[in-house]
C-alpha cells in the first residue's frame, strides 16, 4: 500500500508538539524545516522525512505529558524564547511542552502544559463552553450590585461578555465562574465599574482544580483527569 503524506501542521499537531495554529506560527517564522529545507504553510511531510523545530528533530512516539502548574506572577503563557520569563524556561523540563491557553503575566494559578496538539485544540475550542473559575481580590468593598451586573454581562472589547457567576467571598473579594477568555477580561470587566484588581487566581480549568499546590509547583495530571480532558 502506498504511504500517504500529512500537512506540515499536522504532523507536528500529531506528534504532541504543539497545536495546528501554533504550527502555523511556528512556520511563517521560519522555525520549522523538512528534510533541512524551510518549511510553508501547506508542505507536506512524506515517509523518512526528518522535521525539526528549532534544529530539534522530531521523532515519532514523544511520550505525552499532561501538567497542572501554579503560575506564579511574572511568568509569561509562553514558549517563546525570545521571552526571559516565558513558562517553558521556568519549568525547564527535558520535554518540549507548551502552554494550553493563557493566563496574563500579573496573574497565578492553575495552568496546564502539554505536548498534545488534540488536547490544546479541545481545550480552546470556545464553542465548548469550558468552565474556569478565579478567585479575585479588588481595591474596595464588593456589593451584591457589583456581583449581579457582572454576572449579566459587561460591555468591553467591542463585545459583551457572556452572563456568568460570581459571588462574594469576603469584603474586598468574590469568585467568578467563565465560560469564555477575553483578553484580561476580569479585569476590564472589573475595571468598568470602577473596580482595580489586586490579585487574581485561578483555581479551576474544568474538572481540574489547582487544590493546595504551592506556588511554582507542578504535577502531572491524573489518568482521570486526562481521560476527562480528551472527553473520553
Amino acid at each position: 500500500m502506498e504511504e500517504k503524506g500529512i500537512r506540515i501542521n499536522r504532523y507536528l499537531s500529531d506528534k504532541g508538539v504543539c497545536s495546528r495554529r501554533a504550527a502555523d506560527g511556528w512556520i511563517e517564522e521560519g522555525r520549522v524545516t523538512i528534510d533541512g529545507q524551510r518549511a510553508s504553510l501547506g508542505d507536506v511531510v512524506w515517509p523518512g522525512s526528518q522535521v525539526r523545530v528549532d534544529g530539534r528533530l522530531i521523532s515519532r512516539g514523544e511520550e505525552k505529558v499532561y501538567l497542572a502548574l501554579n503560575k506564579p506572577r511574572g511568568v509569561v503563557c509562553t514558549a517563546d524564547p525570545r521571552e526571559p520569563m516565558n513558562v517553558v524556561s521556568y519549568l525547564g523540563l527535558p520535554q518540549r511542552i507548551y502552554p494550553v491557553g493563557r493566563l496574563d503575566k500579573d496573574s497565578e494559578g492553575l495552568l496546564l502544559l502539554t505536548n498534545d496538539g488534540d488536547i490544546v485544540n479541545r481545550v480552546l475550542r470556545a464553542s465548548e463552553g469550558h468552565e474556569k473559575e478565579y478567585r479575585v481580590w479588588v481595591d474596595k468593598p464588593v456589593t451584591e450590585s457589583f456581583l449581579r451586573r457582572m454576572e449579566a454581562g459587561v460591555p468591553i472589547l467591542g463585545t459583551v461578555t457572556a452572563p456568568c457567576r460570581a459571588r462574594r467571598m469576603g469584603d474586598r473579594a468574590f469568585s467568578i465562574v467563565l465560560t469564555q477568555g477575553l483578553n484580561r477580561q476580569i479585569r476590564r470587566m472589573c475595571e468598568y465599574f470602577g473596580y482595580r484588581v489586586t490579585r487574581l487566581v485561578r483555581v479551576r480549568i474544568m474538572h481540574i482544580r489547582l487544590g493546595n499546590m504551592e506556588t511554582g509547583h507542578y504535577r502531572a495530571l491524573t489518568r482521570e483527569e486526562v481521560t476527562l480532558l480528551k472527553g473520553e
